[in-house]
C-alpha cells in the first residue's frame, strides 16, 4: 500500500518536473539565454500565502537558521531539479523487491 503511495507521488513529482523544465526551456528560446526558474519564485508566483505560511510555521517551531540559510539555499534552486530529485527519492522508496530467481544460478 505505502508502495504504491510513493510510486504515486513519483509519479507526480516527475510530471510537475517535467512541466517546470518545459516552462523553463520555452523561457529560454523566447529569451535566447538559459533561463532557469527557481522554485521560490514559482512558488511565489502560484501560492504566495502558503510559502509565507511555511516560513513563518518553520521560524515559530523550528530554530531559526534552518529556515534563512537551509530552506532558501533550497528554494533557490531551479524548480525542476528539486521535483526531479523528489521523484528519484520517492520512487526508490517505492521500488518493489525482486522477484526470486525461479533458477538455481540466480541463488
Amino acid at each position: 500500500m505505502f508502495r504504491a503511495l510513493f510510486r504515486l507521488l513519483s509519479m507526480i513529482a516527475l510530471s510537475i518536473a517535467v512541466i517546470m523544465a518545459v516552462i523553463d526551456a520555452t523561457r529560454s528560446v523566447a529569451a535566447e539565454t538559459l533561463v532557469m526558474t527557481p522554485l521560490i519564485s514559482s512558488w511565489r508566483d502560484v501560492a504566495p500565502s502558503l510559502l509565507e505560511g511555511l516560513e513563518q510555521s518553520m521560524t515559530r517551531s523550528l530554530p531559526p537558521f534552518l529556515w534563512d540559510p537551509v530552506m532558501t539555499t533550497i528554494l533557490s534552486q531551479p524548480g525542476f531539479a528539486i521535483f526531479t530529485v523528489l521523484a528519484l527519492l520517492f520512487a526508490m522508496i517505492g521500488r518493489r523487491p525482486a522477484a526470486p530467481s525461479r533458477f538455481a544460478v540466480g541463488r
